[in-house]
């Protein structure tokens, strides 16, 4: 997983409430077990028309925001079915941070699970935000230090010690279990010598 620190970036915004998993990624594409290949995908349904042509006023069809690594979302982000496919596909279009008044728990967990920052700000905070995405301004995410950089102001957001932890040093679950193969083998020794026939291949 990809480490993340700091990020800059002009932010898209997307002012629509209880956007569901379904919306961000919808079942069709679901087939596939990479996690590559959904970018093109995402929000599919609002991005384009019956005749699969991009829809030119919504906001990631947009220059500059069809390069945004930032996503202001309305609230409820992620709700719906539990598919991992939903930060995949944001990953793979190039989204690394969400930002939002409230998410559904699982989407939640998967984003820090996946590479991506879902920060959780309160609506004014929120609409302080947006006008800069509005007029087109970079703005600056340091996880580190927990906070928002815009112009000459900071927002500060609050994040969980050990996803934190897991972000900036790019760890995943495979990662995370990687970390702890010597104390694993020891016990696989152990087992080995003590219940022999557990062992067997």
């Amino acid at each position: 997983m990809r480490k993340f620190n700091t990020l800059k970036s002009i932010p898209a915004y997307l002012p629509i409430v209880n956007i569901d998993t379904d919306m961000i990624i919808p079942k069709q594409f679901l087939k596939t077990i990479k996690r590559t290949g959904l970018g093109k995908n995402l929000f599919f349904e609002m991005r384009y028309d019956d005749n699969g042509n991009k829809i030119d006023d919504f906001v990631l069809n947009k220059v500059p925001y069809n390069n945004s690594k930032i996503l202001i979302a309305g609230n409820n982000f992620g709700c719906g079915s539990s598919r991992e496919h939903a930060p995949w596909a944001l990953l793979d279009f190039g989204i690394t941070c969400v930002i939002s008044s409230s998410y559904a728990d699982i989407f939640y967990n998967n984003c820090f699970k996946n590479g991506i920052l879902p920060i959780i700000l309160e609506e004014e905070k929120i609409k302080e935000l947006s006008e800069y995405a509005k007029r087109k301004e970079e703005i600056s995410i340091d996880l580190a230090e927990e906070k928002i950089v815009f112009g000459n102001n900071e927002i500060k957001f609050e994040i969980d010690p050990f996803k934190k932890k897991c972000l900036i040093e790019g760890l995943d679950d495979i990662a995370l279990s990687l970390k702890k193969s010597d104390k694993i083998q020891i016990f696989e020794n152990h087992l080995k010598n003590e219940k022999p026939w557990i062992m067997n291949d």
